[in-house]
């Protein structure tokens, strides 16, 4: 299998391991016109849905994760547009880091299994149009880290009737 290939397989199996702990529904996007790879949805409420861009790559995070600030990934600009748009339901841009060979990507061992990898959510609705032509580096925030208790918030947010973005 490409590298390629695996990178996507390995953040899609991700998002859907996030996703159960938070008790929520992983769609995948049959077509990705639009930017949108996967659709996530909780039942009651007002059945908050969340869409979801994901990158997967293998670049080199600062020494401490912990104690950066942002990490800065580069966007096709077609992904910025489409990203960048005031939707209805709204979107995330999901970047998860792993080490370069894949053989590292995860730890299995008789009591547990660790998954070696990182993973920050950001919002880009209503960020500017650019000049650039074909792509651009955005800047995710230490803050924004892509886990259970993000989700669980954001849908709680959708959920409540809070802004959107």
């Amino acid at each position: 299998m490409h590298l390629n290939i695996q990178k996507e397989q390995f953040s899609i199996a991700y998002i859907r391991a996030v996703a159960a702990v938070a008790g929520v529904k992983v769609a995948h996007a049959e077509v990705d016109d639009d930017s949108v790879d996967v659709m996530l949805e909780r039942s009651g409420g007002v059945a908050p849905k969340l869409d979801i861009q994901l990158k997967c790559t293998s670049g080199e995070l600062p020494e401490n994760v912990a104690a950066a600030h942002n990490v800065n990934f580069t966007l096709k600009l077609k992904n910025y547009e489409d990203l960048s748009r005031v939707t209805l339901a709204p979107r995330w841009l999901v970047v998860l880091w792993v080490p370069e060979l894949p053989e590292n990507w995860m730890n299995v061992m008789p009591a547990e299994t660790i998954l070696k990898c990182h993973a920050r959510w950001l919002s880009l609705a209503g960020f500017p149009e650019t000049d650039n032509e074909t792509s651009v580096k955005v800047s995710l925030p230490h803050s924004n880290v892509f886990d259970p208790a993000a989700l669980t918030a954001k849908m709680d947010e959708i959920d409540g009737g809070l802004q959107l973005i």
